[in-house]
């Protein structure tokens, strides 16, 4: 077992660590993922624990080759002087949430725990099987967390589009004269230094199906609106679409369409469908989810590996089956191949045959090769037949 220590929080979350993480126990990690759905269940945190997951990804940076000052998938948000900076509020709250799945689990690593709660928050909502790889590594101290700044890119944000039911890092939009020219320059500055491609960034906006923007927060939405107003968690916030609890693609249905004032349109989210190269993936999309559901989950399984290191290298990968109990030991005593022992009458049958041809209890045949090869025949014929 792995020694660990601890690294003491204010914020009332464990942050234990070892330098030297083995990859998490694969029977835990899907017990790990059962809980998880009955917290999606009865608490309706869908979207905070997707970005919650997103969140300790997206600090990836593609030009830094060593780990952990890459960033990425390393559980570094863990760490209260992460969850300062400014693109995390809220996310405190989240990490509260799954902190007694952790406990139970300790053999599971807080970076596996982030990326699988993002990825059970999307599989409950609806959205795609993600195809994912467990066996990060977690960094063990606060001193390996990566700077600020890497979220919303180099620029300072008067206001950030981020709340604590935002779902996704591309929420962020600096603004005014402190930000880059335009939205599609923001989103290609964020998500190019990750190493993604236009269409992994309009796949992955399509996850704002999902969750809310409060202007108390983040500068951004409606107070409330008919859609919000009522239902699960805290009431209030403008929601990116009607049912902000369900992954499809009414995201971009919706942007498109751009017919419901109570429906949240970000800058960032109008471009999609007029940055040429956007449009395409954007248009493609409103059309026809089961290839958005495709592009999508491939593209939230490479976020979630960007810049994490694997115990074992080439990951570990659950099946859908539920953990088994230790199987018995095999006895074999306990257990028969059905085929029926011969009756007296055949045995004595048999005893006739060969004493006829010479042979008896203390009497062998005859060395006649030839012979003992038909008698041999001939009774494995007759045990044949009654078997």
């Amino acid at each position: 077992r792995r020694s660990a220590i601890n690294v003491s929080s204010s914020r009332g979350f464990g942050t234990v660590a070892s330098p030297k993480c083995a990859a998490s126990n694969p029977d835990q990690l899907k017990s790990a993922r059962e809980d998880l759905k009955q917290l999606l269940n009865s608490q309706f945190c869908h979207p905070i624990l997707v970005r919650l997951g997103w969140h300790d990804a997206g600090t990836y940076n593609k030009n830094i080759e060593e780990w952990p000052q890459r960033g990425g998938a390393n559980g570094s948000l863990r760490f209260e002087v992460e969850l300062k900076h400014a693109a995390n509020a809220g996310l405190v709250n989240a990490l509260s949430l799954i902190q007694p799945i952790k406990d139970k689990y300790s053999d599971v690593t807080f970076a596996d725990l982030f990326q699988l709660a993002s990825a059970t928050a999307i599989e409950e909502a609806g959205g795609p099987k993600i195809p994912m790889k467990y066996g990060r590594v977690d960094v063990s101290g606060p001193n390996e967390c990566p700077e600020e700044g890497r979220l919303p890119g180099k620029y300072q944000c008067i206001r950030l589009c981020l709340c604590l039911e935002t779902t996704n890092l591309i929420a962020f939009l600096c603004c005014l004269d402190a930000g880059p020219p335009s939205p599609a320059d923001h989103l290609r500055e964020v998500f190019y230094r990750m190493g993604l491609n236009d269409k992994e960034i309009v796949a992955l906006s399509g996850a704002h199906t999902l969750g809310r923007s409060r202007p108390e927060r983040s500068g951004w939405g409606k107070p409330e609106t008919k859609y919000t107003k009522d239902g699960p968690g805290t009431p209030g916030g403008q929601s990116w679409t009607v049912q902000w609890l369900k992954f499809d693609n009414s995201y971009f249905k919706d942007i498109k369409a751009k017919r419901d004032e109570d429906l949240l349109v970000l800058p960032t989210d109008a471009v999609l469908f007029e940055d040429p190269s956007f449009k395409v993936y954007a248009e493609k999309y409103a059309e026809d989810q089961e290839t958005f559901f495709k592009d999508y989950a491939e593209a939230h399984a490479k976020l979630s590996n960007l810049g994490a290191k694997f115990d074992p290298p080439e990951g570990i990968v659950l099946d859908d089956t539920p953990v088994q109990a230790v199987p018995e030991k095999f006895v074999a005593a306990k257990y028969s191949t059905g085929k029926r022992e011969l009756s007296d009458s055949m045995k004595q049958k048999i005893r006739a045959e060969y004493e006829s041809f010479g042979g008896g209890p203390d009497k062998p045949l005859p060395t006649n090769y030839f012979l003992n090869i038909i008698i041999i025949i001939g009774v494995l014929a007759i045990l044949t037949s009654l078997l």
